[in-house]
Formats: structure tokens, sequence, C-alpha cells
């Protein structure tokens, strides 16, 4: 289910990752910004897809316990802030992705790789906290 809510990502596939989403789905990019709710992520993610029509996340690695699910490897993108080593944690509930958390290079300080904005990277999306589109 991961790997295919992340080849969606690639395919830049609006339609697909709203279809593997709960209703309630929630995005939280490496700053820690939180976007809640299926409409509001697709929304996110559109605008995410026209600013880096490229980008794409390769796992190297993944693991499961029960509905959590973590992946590690890289980001690609001819933004260099979003490219490079990066982390996913997603939690899958009855078939469906619930949260999409991505973190960034393990290696820096507080987990971020300096890995800016959200799918959308600006304005907010109308939920709880930090809110501001996703990214990635």
């Amino acid at each position: 289910m991961v790997r295919r809510f992340n080849a969606l990502i690639t395919a830049r596939d609006l339609t697909g990752l709203g279809a593997l989403m709960s209703e309630d789905h929630t995005f939280v990019d490496p700053a820690g910004t939180v976007v809640s709710g299926r409409r509001a992520c697709l929304e996110a993610w559109r605008g995410f897809f026209a600013a880096f029509p490229g980008y794409r996340n390769v796992f190297e690695s993944v693991t499961a316990d029960h509905e959590v699910v973590s992946a590690a490897g890289h980001s690609e993108c001819s933004d260099p802030r979003l490219a490079g080593p990066a982390r996913w944690a997603a939690t899958v509930h009855e078939g469906k992705v619930t949260r999409w958390h991505v973190y960034g290079d393990p290696a820096t300080p507080s987990g971020m790789s300096g890995k800016s904005g959200t799918p959308g990277t600006s304005g907010t999306s109308g939920t709880s906290g930090k809110d501001t589109p996703p990214n990635s």
C-alpha cells in the first residue's frame, strides 16, 4: 500500500492518491507543518506537483510494524531544497493511508534536511496548528 502510494506521488496521480487516502488523511512535512483532510491534502499536492514536476521519492528500505510503515531513502528534485536523504512514515488503516509523515535527513540536527514547504508550499489548509500545504 505504501509503495503504491509513493508510486502515485511519482506519477502525480491525484485521483489515485485520493482513492488511497482516508477522508481524515493527515500530511506532515519535515518542518512539522500539518495538512488535514483528504480534500486539503489533494489541493496541496496539486500545487506541489505544479511547482516541482520532476519530484520523486526513492525508497531504499521499507519496514512495517502493524499499521505503521516506515521507509528510508532519498528524494530527487531539480530544486536542491527537496533533494537528498529522507525518511517517511505512513499509517495504514482499513486499506487507506491515514497519515503520511515526511522526515528530513536523519544526519541533520533534529532530523531536518532543509526541505521547505509542503505540496503547495504557501497558504493555509484551514486545519489545526501549523497549517500550510504538504512537501513530500
